[in-house]
């Protein structure tokens, strides 16, 4: 294979273009990596790599860089350069199986920000982001916690861990104590919440607005949450028709007809005088479920 051509202010290539098809990215020159704690060895495509991240540009092309460069990633763990290898060859993340396995999607997140790799940024990023669409869940408070602690505040993680669990919040009854607990320490969640929340512009007529409320006593209500004025109004009509009934319009009317009459003579004349008729026709109005008083007179 052709050796590559050389950059006239550097001893390295220049800078290759990410449009680049995956063979044309797979030169020669390797690079050797050196992850975590135990120092496990990787030996990459210097090219591809390149392409993939600013980072490891500005580490293997710089004009010091020698033919055959390595480099240490001691604070990196093997899990998730495992799988950052994988995207690197394939630009593909394997989706989630189980919540657990989003450990492993985040720090690739961490990773595609902490090496200026914005491909992996989007692609991990997505990943997330459809795992929860498609198990219909919301982030746990560990998980908010851990990319808040590796995260700054424009990371799109982070905005996206927030607005779900703003949303999670808005739906629910209550805020789950561990929640509660939570937003009492941390004021930077509770405060990137509200603003959550804020952007969402809903519709003012949608919100509650106390200042509006009209305040009333609470012995303004009976035991059945009535209104005790309506309450009332419906007791002193049922007791004038129960009266009636009791005097005249009941079973017991053939048992009491002159006395009935007689005293509804002198009930009637004792309240409207001389113009029992209009009284009867009040009442007729007024009595419930169509209970009239007799068509007879009462003289």
């Amino acid at each position: 294979m052709p050796a590559e051509p050389m950059s006239p202010t550097s001893s390295r290539p220049s800078s290759p273009r990410a449009d680049k098809p995956l063979h044309e990215l797979l030169s020669h020159s390797l690079v050797d990596l050196y992850v975590g704690p135990d120092n496990t060895h990787w030996i990459l495509h210097e090219k591809l790599l390149c392409t993939r991240s600013r980072f490891f540009q500005r580490i293997f092309y710089s004009k010091d860089s020698s033919n055959h460069q390595s480099y240490g990633l001691p604070d990196d763990e093997d899990e998730p350069f495992t799988a950052f290898v994988s995207w690197l060859y394939s630009q593909h993340i394997k989706p989630p199986a189980e919540e657990k396995d989003l450990t492993t999607l985040i720090d690739l997140y961490l990773m595609g920000e902490k090496w200026q790799a914005p491909a992996l940024v989007r692609d991990a990023l997505r990943t997330t982001r459809e795992w929860y669409a498609r198990t219909d869940t919301y982030p746990g408070l560990r998980r908010v916690q851990y990319v808040y602690a590796n995260t700054d505040e424009d990371s799109e993680m982070r905005r996206l861990m927030v607005s779900s669990v703003a949303r999670m919040m808005a739906l629910n009854e209550s805020i789950p104590p561990h929640w509660d607990k939570a937003l009492r320490k941390n004021g930077q969640l509770a405060v990137d919440l509200i603003k959550s929340i804020q952007s969402w512009r809903i519709d003012p007529a949608l919100v509650p607005d106390m200042r509006r409320a009209v305040e009333e006593s609470a012995d303004d209500y009976g035991a059945d949450g009535k209104r005790k004025k309506e309450q009332e109004d419906n007791g002193d009509v049922n007791k004038l028709a129960e009266g009636f009934l009791k005097n005249g319009l009941g079973d017991d009317a053939s048992k009491k007809a002159d006395g009935a009459k007689d005293q509804g003579k002198k009930r009637v004349d004792s309240v409207a005088g001389s113009e029992p008729e209009k009284v009867k026709q009040e009442l007729d109005e007024n009595l419930p479920n169509g209970v009239g008083l007799p068509t007879e007179s009462l003289d």
